[in-house]
This record gives C-alpha cells, structure tokens and sequence, in this order.
C-alpha cells in the first residue's frame, strides 16, 4: 500500500539536545580515517578560527538519524522499515558542528513519491544550537521497496 501523500509537510517535534563532545568527534574521526588536527586538537581548530574542536562534515549523521528514524517509525505514517534502503544523504551547512554544541533536530517530511511501485521519502532534518539558530540540514532519502506478492527473497524467481 503506498504510503499518505497527506504526511507530505508533515513536521515532528524538536528532539531532546545531543550534545557534541569532544572525544565523540575524535572517535569519529578516527572511525572514518580522518587525521584531520582540527577534528582533536583545540589549538588547531583555533587557528582555524573555531572556538574548539570541529566535527569531520558526516557526523551530521549521528546526530540527525535518530530523528529521521522517529519519522519513519510514525506508524501512522505506515512505512514497512524491513523494505526501506537508504538512497541518498545530504548535508548543508551555517557552520560546522564544534564540541559544546547541544542540537536539536526538527524533521520534515519533504516529499513522498511512487516509482516502478516503490515509494521514495525524503525527510529533511534541521540542527538547531541551543540559542534557536540553524547550524546543519541533513536530507535523507529512503526507498521502501514494493511488496510484490510477500514472497521472500529469491522465492518464485525464474532461473
């Protein structure tokens, strides 16, 4: 069953502040190969013009998937999670996320559409600091594959 093109616009509350920290940036790094000394040493990120350590661009991602997953696990929303792929993820930015940012993300569902019987949503979350002011989008697009006739996997194929 196609999901409601009505949640289209649909916005979900703020949620509760993660606060970037310091090691969590530099284990981040680390985890993705990024050497790069802004992401640990704070006299480095000052040189930059940073009040601290930045966080490498992707971790965006950390902060903003447990509200994207709040979206889709709306079940009046009615989203098959064990169908859904992850298509595309982007991010902008004011400014970099730096330790000591306490965010809330605000997410919006941006549109829902029907291709060769699947449905793709976009969902854009929006970081917001702790004064109000917006710091990084990310957009997430999903695709919850056609249900076909239930069968599992490699079931009723031809060879």
């Amino acid at each position: 069953m196609p999901l409601d093109q009505s949640f289209v616009g649909r916005s979900y509350p703020p949620t509760e502040p993660y606060e970037v920290g310091r090691e969590k940036i530099r284990e981040f790094a680390q985890a993705i190969g990024d050497d790069n000394p802004a992401y640990a040493d704070p006299e480095a990120a000052r040189a930059l013009g940073h009040p601290d350590v930045i966080a490498p661009p992707t971790f965006v991602f950390l902060v903003s998937y447990r509200a994207a997953f709040e979206v889709i696990s709306d079940p009046k929303l009615g989203l098959d999670y064990s169908r859904v792929v992850h298509s595309e993820q982007k991010f902008s930015y004011v400014r970099p996320l730096r330790a000591g940012d306490r965010l809330s993300v605000s997410s919006t569902i941006e549109s829902i559409k029907s291709l060769m019987g699947n449905d793709v949503l976009t969902v854009r979350g929006e970081l917001h600091d702790e004064t109000g002011a917006l710091v990084a989008t990310a957009h997430t697009k999903l695709v919850a594959r056609s249900g076909g006739d239930d069968a599992p996997a490699g079931e009723g194929e031809q060879r």
